[in-house]
């Protein structure tokens, strides 16, 4: 007697619920991957029209693949005066923003004094005020104390406001130090100074360097407190507000894609590094 041989086929309902549980396995990676699409989605678009040659003033509708816009960037007239202003003014501010921040997150994290906890409410203040209440108090004290706006009003309005995130990020790193490794230090008889540079610098410069970054970009991409500080001096983010009204030329999405790879190939540069250093430990 033949016995027939019968082989099981997939029902759809087993075909569903293995698709619900690749899926639950695969939620969080999904959600991650559409998240990072749509915050890149503006990135490529400023980046595909860079490469275009409008028939008009507005460069918001594709006509024509060109290369202008890349072999002139400095076609129009005062965008690299502008984009070098910005960041000469960037540069300054995150220099300026840098160091008071890294002294006053050393001393709210390391010492105990009188009005320290009103000191650390202070200065999540400006984090927390809206840009333009901070940017019309500042325009006020200047026209107050009769210093005229231009580049040093700037200057100073920046690095007020970029000052907080510097000392967030650096008083984050300098709390989570092991203060035994400093302690070891003074064991072995180095000085103070050599064990702040030996020892203290090095473990606290991430956090120095994520406050660096992040106040040149804030001072960089910065418009409303600018605006009210700014007088007659105009940065890249004011003559792109203004280019807006007349026309937005190719240039403008040729800078914005200039500063997105730049800031890309930094963020690379600093994962390699990071896992050479860690390849390096392990060995």
């Amino acid at each position: 007697m033949a016995v027939r041989e019968t082989t099981a086929r997939p029902t759809p309902q087993r075909a569903r619920n293995r698709g619900l549980r690749w899926l639950r396995r695969n939620i969080i990676a999904i959600a991650g991957l559409c998240t990072l699409g749509y915050l890149i989605l503006p990135n490529v678009v400023v980046m595909l029209f860079s490469f275009n040659k409008p028939n008009g003033r507005f460069n918001y509708q594709w006509q024509r693949f060109s290369t202008d816009g890349w072999t002139d960037p400095c076609g129009v007239a005062d965008l690299c005066g502008s984009l070098g202003l910005s960041l000469q003014i960037a540069l300054w501010a995150t220099i300026g923003a840098t160091a008071l921040g890294t002294m006053i997150a050393f001393a709210l994290a390391r010492y105990r004094f009188r009005a320290r906890s009103s000191v650390n409410t202070l200065i999540f203040l400006p984090m927390a005020m809206p840009e333009v209440v901070m940017a019309a108090s500042l325009a006020t004290l200047f026209l107050n104390m009769g210093i005229q706006f231009g580049f040093w009003t700037i200057l100073i309005a920046h690095i007020m406001f970029c000052l907080s995130f510097v000392v967030t990020a650096v008083k984050a790193r300098v709390m989570s130090m092991d203060p035994r490794l400093e302690q070891a230090a003074q064991d072995l008889y180095a000085s103070p100074l050599q064990t702040f540079l030996r020892v203290t610098l090095p473990i606290a410069a991430p956090g120095i360097a994520a406050g660096a970054l992040l106040s040149f970009a804030l001072s960089f991409d910065d418009f409303i407190i600018t605006n009210f500080n700014a007088g007659s001096t105009v940065t890249f983010p004011m003559f792109v507000w203004g280019s807006a009204q007349r026309g937005t030329p190719v240039q403008i999405n040729v800078i914005g894609t200039a500063m997105f790879l730049v800031a890309v190939v930094c963020v690379l540069v600093g994962q390699l590094a990071g896992s050479r250093r860690k390849r390096s430990k392990r060995s």
